[in-house]
C-alpha cells in the first residue's frame, strides 16, 4: 500500500502497486480474482502545529554594512541578509521559514521526487540570487539556481552520491568567495568539493582532506565563526561532545585541530549552520531538541558559542532541514497494529519518540488472518507500502504482484540494502534461507533475487526500518529462541549485504512483539519498539554506534489488545 495525503500535483504521494519484473519468480498469469482487501483508506492526516521563530532571539535591525562584514547568507531568499530556513517536512514537501517569522511558503524543486538532504551553497555565479544543492535517495545531487522563497532554476544534476553518506557545505573554504561542498564516505574519510563559479558545471574533483571523521554523527558547516574570512566546521560525537574545526585556507589540509567546545549536546537530534542571524559578523548555528523547540547559539567570532536561546517552538513536523548535520532518513516514520479481531490502526512517530494517537485505517475485522508486511518506502518517498501474502500471491491493496510468494515464512522491507539508493526486500524461505530482492526505485518491480544465506531459521523475528549504527547504511535486527538480539549491519553490498552478526544482548523474549518504526525521534536513527506480556509499550532509540540501541523507555500500554505489529 501507498498511504496518501492529498496536495499539489506532482508532490503527491499516491496509492500504487508493485509489479514483479522478469527473472523474479515465474509469475502467474494475470486472473480476474478480486483482492483479497478492500482498499485501505487512511484518515487525514493530523494538523501539526505551525512552527514559529522568535526573531527577538536571533535578529537585529537590518544594517547593510553590518551584514558584509559577516559571513555573506547561504540562502536569503527574502532579501533581509539573513538566511532563511528551508526544510522538508514529513509529508516528503519542502518549504522556506522565512528568518522574519513569516508564513512557510513551499519551495518546488524540479525533477527531485524526494529532497533527502537540503544543501543552501550560496550565490554562486554572482546574479544575486542563492543556490541550494538538493540530494536523492539514489544519489542524484541536483543544483537549483537563483531561489526565490518558491523555487530555484535546475542546472545542473551530479550522479553516484550515494557514496557518500553525509553532503554539506562549511562555506567558503579557500577564500575564493563561494562556498564550497564536502562530502564524508561510509568508511570516514572526507572530501572537498571546490566551488567553480559556473553553476553548469559547479564542483571541481573532489580532493581527500582526512580520514576518521566517521567518529561523528553530525558535522554542520557554520560557514565563517572565527573571522579568518574562511568557513568553518562544528562536529558532534554521538556521546554528545561538540568540536570546532577552524580553517586554513589550504585545500588539501582545509582544517585546523579540532577544539573541543562543549558536551550535553545530545540533546538535540538535529543542529544547522544558519550563517550570521544577528548580523554581528559571526557565524550562528540553530539546534533542535525532541520537544521541538529551537535554539540558537550566537557565535563569539572566535570560534566559540554563547549559551543557548530560544527561537522557535513546534518544529517536530520537519523531517529535515537544510544545512543539518545530521544523516537524513525518508521511508518510515510509523507502523501498523491489528488488532485481535483483525482491525488495522496506525500510529505515527511525533519525531520526538513519542507516537501520535492511533487511527483506524481498516473496516473493523477487515485483515484477521492476514499475511502482512509493512516495507520501507519502495518508491524512494516518505511513506511506507503495506504488503499482503493471500494464496500464495504478493498484493499491494488491490494490485496482483504474482505467485509463488508461498515457498516464504517471512518479509523484511529494511530499507536499502544494496547501496544504490533503492529500498529492497528480504525474504525468508521455510528452510531458514535468505534471499535478497533489489528493489527499482519506482515500487514498480524487483531484479532477480540473491542468496544470503542459510541458518535464518534461527530467528523468530526479522525486523528493521533504517540505520541503527550511525553510518547511513541500512541494517537488520534479529531475535533467536533464546531472547538474544542480533545486530546485521548493512554494508551496502547485494551480492553481500550484511557484516557478520553481532549480539546486542540478551532478555529480548521478554517482548511478545517487536516493531521497527523507522525515525520516530527526528534525528535519521532507526529505532524499535517493543510489547511485553502486560501490554506495556518500550521505546529503544537507535544510538547510531556500534551498541545500535538505548535504554529502554516504557512509552505506552494497553497493548495486549494487538495480535500483531508491523
Amino acid at each position: 500500500m501507498r498511504f496518501a495525503f492529498s496536495g499539489r500535483a506532482g508532490r503527491v504521494t499516491t496509492c500504487t502497486a508493485l509489479a514483479l519484473s522478469s527473472g523474479m519468480l515465474t509469475v502467474s498469469p494475470a486472473v480476474a480474482e478480486p483482492a483479497p482487501r478492500p482498499v485501505l483508506v487512511p484518515p487525514p492526516a493530523a494538523t501539526s502545529p505551525v512552527p514559529t521563530l522568535d526573531v527577538g532571539a536571533s535578529a537585529a535591525a537590518f544594517d547593510a554594512t553590518a551584514a558584509t562584514a559577516g559571513p555573506a547568507p547561504r540562502f536569503d531568499v527574502s532579501g533581509d541578509g539573513k538566511t532563511d530556513l528551508i526544510h522538508r517536512t514529513r509529508n516528503g514537501w519542502t518549504f522556506v521559514a522565512p528568518s522574519s517569522g513569516g508564513a512557510h511558503v513551499e519551495f518546488t524543486t524540479a525533477d527531485s521526487y524526494l529532497d533527502l538532504d537540503l544543501v543552501p551553497i550560496g550565490d554562486q555565479n554572482g546574479t544575486g540570487g542563492p543556490e541550494v544543492l538538493s540530494l536523492s535517495a539514489n544519489g542524484a545531487l541536483r543544483l537549483y539556481a537563483d531561489a526565490s522563497t518558491a523555487t530555484g532554476t535546475l542546472r545542473w544534476t551530479g550522479h553516484g552520491w550515494n557514496i557518500y553518506n553525509k553532503v554539506f557545505s562549511p562555506g567558503d573554504v579557500d577564500g575564493d568567495g563561494r562556498a564550497d561542498v564536502m562530502a564524508r564516505q561510509y568508511n570516514g574519510d572526507l572530501y572537498l568539493y571546490r566551488a567553480t563559479g559556473t553553476v553548469t558545471a559547479p564542483l571541481a574533483g573532489r580532493v581527500k582532506v582526512g580520514s576518521g571523521w566517521g567518529a561523528y554523527d553530525q558535522l554542520v558547516g557554520l560557514g565563517d565563526n572565527d573571522g579568518d574570512g574562511r568557513g568553518d566546521l562544528l562536529a558532534r560525537t554521538p556521546s554528545g561532545t561538540v568540536y570546532f574545526y577552524g580553517s586554513t585556507g589550504d585545500r588539501r589540509a582545509p582544517f585546523r585541530p579540532r577544539k573541543a567546545l562543549a558536551t550535553g549536546w545530545q540533546v538535540y537530534n538535529q543542529i544547522l549552520g544558519v550563517d550570521d542571524r544577528n548580523l554581528d559578523g559571526h557565524a550562528d548555528v540553530f539546534a533542535r531538541d525532541p520537544n521541538g523547540t529551537l535554539w540558537v547559539h550566537h557565535g563569539r567570532g572566535n570560534g566559540t558559542f554563547a549559551s543557548r536561546k530560544q527561537t522557535g517552538t513546534a518544529w517536530n513536523g520537519v523531517e529535515q532541514f537544510g544545512g543539518a548535520g545530521n544523516v537524513p532518513s525518508a521511508g518510515k516514520t510509523l507502523f501498523i497494529a491489528r488488532d485481535k479481531a483483525g482491525t488495522l490502526f496506525w500510529y505515527r512517530g511525533l519525531n520526538n519518540g513519542g507516537l501520535a494517537a492511533r487511527e483506524q485505517i481498516s473496516s473493523i475485522g477487515g485483515y484477521a488472518r492476514s499475511n502482512l508486511t509493512l516495507v520501507h518506502a519502495l518508491d524512494g518517498g516518505t511513506l511506507p507500502d503495506l504488503l499482503e501474502v493471500y494464496r500464495g500471491r504478493l498484493w499491494n491493496n488491490d494490485k496482483d504482484l504474482g505467485g509463488g510468494w508461498q515457498i516464504y515464512d517471512r518479509l523484511v522491507g529494511p530499507g536499502d540494502l544494496s547501496g544504490d539508493g533503492k529500498a529492497d526486500l528480504l525474504a525468508r524461505d521455510t528452510s531458514g534461507v535468505l534471499y535478497l530482492y533489489r528493489g527499482n526505485g519506482a515500487g514498480t518491480g524487483f531484479a532477480s533475487r540473491v542468496r544470503v544465506g542459510g541458518g535464518w531459521g534461527a530467528y523468530d523475528r526479522i525486523l528493521g526500518a533504517g540505520d541503527y549504527t550511525g553510518d547511513g547504511r541500512t541494517d537488520v535486527l534479529a531475535r533467536d529462541g533464546s531472547g538474544t538480539l542480533f545486530l546485521y549491519r548493512g554494508t551496502g553490498s547485494a551480492t553481500a549485504p550484511f557484516a557478520s552478526r553481532r549480539s546486542i544482548g540478551g532478555g529480548w523474549g521478554a517482548y511478545t512483539l517487536l516493531v521497527a518504526p523507522g525515525d520516530i525521534s527526528g534525528d535519521g536513527r532507526a529505532d524499535l519498539l517493543g510489547v511485553n506480556a502486560a501490554g506495556d509499550l518500550y521505546r529503544y532509540l537507535g544510538t547510531g554506534t556500534d551498541t545500535a540501541l538505548g535504554a529502554r523507555v516504557k512509552t505506552g500500554h494497553g497493548f495486549q489488545t494487538y495480535a500483531d505489529l508491523y
